[in-house]
């Protein structure tokens, strides 16, 4: 009888993906229409440009940021314009709704710069379990990108999976 242990599981030619590495990296930031209205209702343009103008953008660079309007106010589009506009030269990513949909939409791009050619008949598990909730958007999306090249896709962890998909 042999002493010798052999780890099963990387001798499997599995290979691990984990959507943690594609979590956006900067800081992420909210920037609330809600604080720019009269009343906590009406956006009046004139002071809503002074205002803007006036706002310290500094605290926006380098980071990712959501532009939304929390109160129940109708907000005319060239106002979530004007507020892109300045955060643009500053901003790393800018994306319009909460913070949810700016690490979804962050998430989406990420994985969309995967070559998915590089995983052409590998057998691959995406991992399930991880220090950062992953929406549910970003499975889908890996998903979808991986199946017409992978050998077989599972979920979970190499030592445990669910099966999702496997090629004829």
């Amino acid at each position: 009888m042999s002493d010798l242990i052999v780890n099963k599981v990387a001798e499997s030619g599995l290979i691990s993906l984990d959507l943690e590495t594609f979590y956006p990296k900067e800081e992420i930031k909210v920037f609330d229409l809600k604080d720019y209205l009269f009343m906590g209702l009406i956006l009046k343009e004139k002071d809503f440009r002074a205002a803007l103008l006036a706002q310290d953008w500094e605290p926006y660079k380098g980071k990712n940021v959501a532009i939304t309007c929390t109160a129940d106010a109708i907000i005319p589009m060239w106002a979530y314009m004007l507020v892109a506009s300045y955060l643009e030269p500053l901003a790393v990513n800018i994306v319009f709704g909460n913070e949810e949909k700016l690490v979804s939409t962050i998430l989406a791009r990420n994985i969309d710069k995967v070559k998915a050619e590089e995983y052409t008949d590998k057998r691959v598990v995406v991992k399930g379990c991880g220090d950062i909730a992953i929406p549910e958007s970003a499975y889908v999306e890996i998903t979808a990108k991986l199946r017409p090249f992978a050998k077989s896709i599972m979920y979970g962890e190499p030592c445990s999976t669910v099966p999702i998909y496997k090629k004829k």
